[in-house]
């Protein structure tokens, strides 16, 4: 049995508070939490998500899945990277008064991802223990560049670099000298065949159900051990 329920997250802001929607998702033997943000195109609820939530809560990792302010409010345009940052810490701080006896992750989708890095990198994001991209947006597609991933230095925590090869926002010919860059802190997955959404063409002979079984399973395996470490 799994606890799954929707709650509110309260966003500070230069205009007061706003009010975001959240899916919390604990199973019963959790022993581990993930903070998960969306993309920049799609908000919590996508399948992709969900499956991402049900998949680690069969493995004991709970999660909270979020909006950000402009997806709640039904806008096209992502927030400002500092609206975005105060939505990460909310969530991170729900998750650590309601689950104090647990170990935090956190990351996302895409932009989602980017800006948990982005918070981490400025300050610390509570006691969090580490960072799972699901996808990092390493550039605009067909714009390759290593701009987007300069913050990272500044994170001070261990990360998880979840990659398709035909991911067309993160060259891994670029992404894999990040990653050494950033020596022990890093690690990376690479997804033969997937494109950014993590999807395969059938001439691989996977399903995406095999995929995100892969996702799942890597994600789990990291995070037993960094906690384990």
């Amino acid at each position: 049995m799994t606890a799954t329920g929707e709650v509110g997250l309260s966003v500070p802001g230069a205009r007061g508070e706003s009010r975001v929607s959240a899916l919390c998702n604990l199973p019963d033997d959790a022993w581990a939490v993930y903070v998960l943000a969306h993309g920049a195109g799609a908000g919590m609820r996508h399948p992709f998500l969900a499956g991402v939530a049900e998949g680690l809560a069969g493995r004991g990792i709970g999660t909270l899945r979020y909006q950000f302010p402009y997806m709640e409010a039904g806008a096209s345009r992502p927030d400002s990277p500092a609206v975005a940052t105060a939505t990460v810490r909310a969530a991170v701080d729900w998750v650590e008064r309601e689950c104090p006896e647990l170990p935090v992750f956190a990351g996302g989708k895409s932009f989602g991802g980017r800006m948990t890095s982005t918070a981490a990198s400025e300050a610390p994001l509570g006691s969090l223990r580490g960072i799972v991209f699901l996808g990092f947006p390493l550039h605009a597609p067909k714009k390759p560049s290593d701009t987007r991933a300069g913050h990272l230095q500044g994170v001070g925590l261990p990360m998880l670099f979840l990659q398709g090869t035909r991911d067309d926002l993160a060259d891994l010919t670029l992404l894999r000298p990040v990653c050494e860059g950033l020596g022990p802190r890093a690690t990376l997955h690479v997804v033969e065949g997937a494109d950014h959404s993590f999807r395969v063409p059938k001439s691989s002979g996977r399903s995406d159900a095999q995929v995100m079984e892969q996702l799942i399973g890597a994600v789990e395996q990291w995070c037993r051990g960094v906690v384990g470490g």
